[in-house]
């Protein structure tokens, strides 16, 4: 009796439909969806992979000419036309994204870049074959340097290209984890390693947590990081004048209050001089407050009206079951009513919270995004005041 191929193929079944329908409400409900799903729906060739072989190791070894055979093989064609589903939506990402960019920076702005931008193929060998393998040979990382004096906390990583670039800009990444936890090598890592190839200079922060510190205390460790950037990024090759930042999650939710308060002495004690101005901010799957709410709190970027803000790259799945939607939403529309400037805002089509964690066709598509935007950031730098 094939017991064992039953339960694997109702795991199977249970993560795409955590990916397909995951429940928002209770919270509760919204946690399970995202655990049983988060990763089916990034990964739907490594599911459909174990499917088969299941089934043949079940054809092989029992057989599944008994009723419950009979029942899991139903479950295994179900959950394999569900996974399909998923490849669709997430092929959807590419065309959502072209959309949002053409919004947001214009009709006339893939014109603008030129030849700053490569066409990238849909499917690449790494979506397919390793989605978890993150390294490339031409990056170097330089782990846990530190940049200020709270230990582990206060420790990052600096991955940069092959030497002979000029001027690389400088990305760093703020990891998620609800201020209370999370570290600075789990998300993201294929666009910090795409574009660290592709010349920048990339830097991935660890910052303090709660319950250890409150809020402003995560901020500050966020400007101490685009302090040492604009002091040190020069020692890996990079253009320190040229720094955008970007998280996940809860790191989205930093990053946008980076931008937000540029340059504000409240969130820089002791080094009120230093320049933390960011020329764009990325935000992934982030925290921007509650909708419906008039947010006064100002660890919420919805707090702030955004004058003077930077450029804003802000991608949310329309699934996401952690962090609704309508928040990102709201937080993009303040954004462009109250900024001058520009707002990329991008709701993917059947995107789960922590869709940045592997190589995937949903992330690969958000990491060509986002380096589209970079090189328009990039070519209109030299025009921002003040600068």
């Amino acid at each position: 009796m094939p017991t064992g191929y039953l339960v694997t193929t109702l795991l199977v079944a249970c993560g795409v439909l955590g990916a397909l329908a995951p429940p928002r409400r209770p919270f509760i409900l919204g946690v399970l969806s995202f655990v049983a799903g988060f990763a089916l729906n990034e990964l739907p060739f490594v599911a459909a992979a174990w499917l088969v072989v299941s089934t043949l190791l079940a054809l092989d070894q029992t057989g599944l000419g008994s009723p419950v055979g009979v029942a899991a093989v139903a479950v295994a064609i179900l959950a394999m036309a569900g996974l399909l589903l998923v490849v669709r939506r997430a092929l959807r990402a590419g065309p959502a994204l072209e959309r949002a960019l053409a919004l947001g920076l214009g009709t006339g702005w893939r014109g603008s870049i030129g030849d700053a931008r490569t066409r990238r193929r849909i499917m690449s060998g790494r979506i397919l074959l390793a989605p978890f393998l993150m390294r490339r040979p031409d990056v170097t990382r330089i782990a846990n340097v530190s940049y200020g004096n709270a230990g582990r906390k206060n420790l990052l990583d600096v991955y940069y290209g092959p030497p002979g670039t000029a001027k690389k800009p400088v990305l760093i990444h703020l990891h998620g984890g609800a201020l209370v936890m999370g570290k600075k090598n789990r998300e993201s890592l294929p666009l910090l390693y795409r574009l660290a190839s592709h010349g920048w200079v990339c830097i991935s922060a660890n910052y303090r947590l709660r319950p250890a510190v409150a809020f402003p205390d995560h901020l500050i460790d966020v400007k101490k990081v685009i302090a040492w950037a604009r002091e040190h990024a020069c020692d890996y090759g990079a253009d320190p004048s040229v720094v955008l930042v970007a998280g996940s999650s809860s790191g989205g939710q930093l990053a946008a209050l980076a931008a937000l308060t540029s340059n504000d002495p409240r969130y820089q004690p002791g080094f009120e001089q230093a320049d933390t101005s960011v020329s764009a901010a990325i935000c992934l799957h982030g925290y921007y407050g509650q909708p419906g709410s008039q947010d006064t709190e100002p660890f919420s970027p919805l707090a702030y009206p955004g004058a003077g803000a930077p450029p804003l790259f802000i991608a949310h799945g329309d699934r996401d079951s952690l962090i609704p939607v309508e928040t990102a939403r709201l937080f993009a529309e303040r954004m462009r009513g109250g900024s001058a400037g520009r707002v990329v805002y991008a709701e993917l089509p059947g995107a789960q919270h922590g869709f940045d964690r592997f190589h995937s066709i949903r992330f690969e598509r958000i990491v060509d995004a986002v380096e589209d935007f970079a090189a328009w950031v990039r070519l209109r730098e030299p025009l921002r005041p003040g600068r």
